[in-house]
Parts: C-alpha cells; structure tokens; sequence
C-alpha cells in the first residue's frame, strides 16, 4: 500500500481553537520536512490566529527545526463554505483529515476520500496514532482515492466465484466475445461461441 510522508488537512470553520488547530498542524509537520500540512478555512480571523498560534508554538518544540520546514512548505487556504473545503479534500484525499467544524458529523457526509478522519475539536490526529484504535498504515500522496489504512482485511484472501446458465451465458456471453476480439484474443472469444454455437 502506498504510504510516504505524512499528511494532515484540516478544515476549519470559524468556531474552532485557533491553538488546537495549530497544534494539529504541528503534529504532522514534525515527522519530517517533507510532511504536508494544510488548512482549509471559512475564516480569515482564524487563519490569522492560526498562524499566529503556529509561531508561537513552533518555539517550543523540540523538532522545532524539522517542523519549520514542513510548515514553509504548507498553505492555508481561505475557502466560501465547508463544503468548497470538502471539495478540494476529496480531490487530495489526505492521509489525515480533520474536520474542525461545529457539525462535523454532518461534513463526514461529504468525505469520499481520506485515510482517517478525526471529528471535531477534541479528536486530535495523535490519538490515530498512538491508542483510539485505528491502524495507523495509511494511504498518501492521494492514495486514499484508491486505497485504505491496512487493517485486518488487508490480511484475508477473498476467493470470487462466478456460474453461469446456458441462459445466462447467451444474455452475457456476446460482450465478452465483443472485448476478445477487440483485444485480438481469439481463444478467448471461442470458448464463449463454442458453448452457445458447437458448431462454430
């Protein structure tokens, strides 16, 4: 599974903790100095918050070197509504996606694409991490669009198994003897034709 340096989109509405958010940032930004983090908000007041928050306690870390980097790297990004902010989410598919917002339980409805997702002001992506129970092998880089976190799925085997009528092949049959032929795969073809035509 495709799983490279870490990520953390937050989506922000006007009524979130300018210090939690910031913290959240941080978080990510610390595992190394290619980490991507970002901020997508309704708010200008709170970004500038945020901003301000990230100085603050950037000066108190003790990666703080490694952290900077990440965050010279990172953007935030003024939104029109938090479902504009979902938009541009699913379409970078986050590793780790906040939701920062009043109603978050209502904005998960428009998640399609993420790793994780954390709801609301008091489910930092570090507890993901270390003890709420989820495995922490996520999709990034917009992997998550394809792919999800290992889990004990990811362990199993899955046998498909397919029967057919005499019916049922002459309704299906034909389409696969369409796609044989376009690719050029005569055997293919015939081992449908010869099941509904023995003579051909």
């Amino acid at each position: 599974m495709p799983a490279g340096p870490s990520e953390v989109l937050v989506v922000a509405d006007a009524g979130a903790n300018p210090e939690f958010v910031a913290a959240d940032l941080l978080s990510q930004a610390e595992h190394g100095p290619d980490s991507q983090v970002i901020l997508l908000s309704t708010c200008t007041s709170l970004v500038a918050a945020v901003d301000a928050a990230l100085t603050r306690q950037l000066a108190k870390l003790s990666r703080a070197d490694v952290a900077a980097k990440a965050i010279a790297n990172s953007r935030a990004i003024l939104v029109d509504s938090i479902e504009d902010a979902l938009v541009i989410s699913n379409r970078y598919a986050p590793e780790h996606l906040i939701l920062s917002v009043r109603d978050p339980r209502a904005a998960l409805v428009g998640v399609r694409h993420a790793g994780s997702v954390f709801l609301g002001d008091y489910a930092p992506e570090s507890v993901g991490d270390y003890c709420s129970g989820t495995n922490h092998v996520l999709p990034t880089a917009g992997m998550a669009r394809a792919y999800s976190g290992v889990s004990v799925q990811s362990f199993q085997t899955a046998i498909t198994v397919q029967q057919l009528t005499r019916d049922g092949l002459a309704l299906i049959g034909p389409d696969a003897v369409t796609l044989a032929n376009a690719e050029g795969l005569d055997a293919h073809a015939r081992s449908v034709t010869i099941r509904l035509d023995p003579v051909s």
